[in-house]
């Protein structure tokens, strides 16, 4: 295994991955970074462990499962979308409100 030192929100990370892994690593992390950053910059979350947290919400809910996709997740999708819209802004903070008040209370 070899380390790679990456960055991600401005933090610095050591990563450990396998030798023919790094090019997937680096692709995940900038994917990982872009999300973190496009919540911080367009919402009032300064919290980098929430930020966190609905970035991994966000990635795995993106990420296609194997299966086909049923009906009713892709309507899921389009109401449960954790990701800010430039056109309410009023309407994604309540979102992210609800959500980390969601999110508070499973981790409790």
């Amino acid at each position: 295994m070899k380390q790679i030192e990456v960055e991600i929100m401005g933090q610095s990370y050591r990563l450990s991955c396998p030798e023919d892994g790094e090019p997937r690593l680096l692709e995940a992390v900038a994917r990982v970074d872009a999300a973190m950053c496009k919540i911080r910059d367009n919402s009032k979350i300064r919290a980098r462990d929430r930020i966190a947290v609905l970035a991994a919400l966000n990635l795995a809910f993106d990420t296609p499962v194997e299966s086909a996709t049923p009906p009713s997740t892709v309507e899921a999708k389009t109401t449960a979308s954790v990701s800010p819209s430039n056109s309410d802004d009023l309407k994604t903070q309540s979102r992210y409100q609800l959500l980390i008040e969601r999110l508070d209370a499973a981790l409790q």
